[in-house]
């Protein structure tokens, strides 16, 4: 059986997207998104959690996201979940970390990152936000009101 994995969270960035080229020349983004939870406890009475979740975006996309996102920002990551494991070269322990690879990130407000301190107040980067072309629009005739509709030039 094939596994499947896939998250999807909101918050906001706990700092600003750190940048950084591997030895072979691939780029990677990391940066930590808070996530608030708000829930009763047994008693009823109204408590708040916060989760902090570590994520990774490669290529082209963690380039666009060092080069907008912001401490602060109101985000939507998803992506899939990944572990690493590696030794501690300190204490020869053997530590490991889940983190989400981010396939597709959108701003979800503006935050602390509007136009005028440099950061990008909207949009989306990832999976299906390609940048396309835009197709120019035909312009409906203008009308005066008084000509007759046919309806069976009506699409619906």
């Amino acid at each position: 059986m094939r596994g499947f994995s896939k998250a999807i969270i909101t918050g906001n960035l706990t700092r600003d997207p750190e940048l950084r080229t591997t030895p072979n020349g691939a780029s990677v983004c990391s940066f930590s998104v808070a996530v608030n939870r708000v829930f009763k406890d047994s008693s009823g009475t109204q408590q708040e959690s916060v989760s902090f979740i570590d994520c990774s975006a490669w290529g082209k996309l963690g380039e666009m996201i060092g080069q907008y996102a912001k401490k602060g920002a109101g985000v939507l990551v998803s992506g899939r979940l990944d572990q690493r494991s590696w030794e501690d070269k300190n204490t020869g322990q053997k530590r490991s970390r889940v983190e989400i690879v981010v396939e597709d990130f959108n701003f979800t407000g503006p935050a602390n990152n509007d136009r005028n301190s440099g950061g990008y107040n909207g949009g989306n980067f990832g999976g299906g936000s390609a940048a396309k072309e835009e197709t120019p629009v035909e312009e409906a005739p203008v009308s005066n009101g008084d000509e007759e509709i046919d309806l069976s030039e009506i699409p619906f």
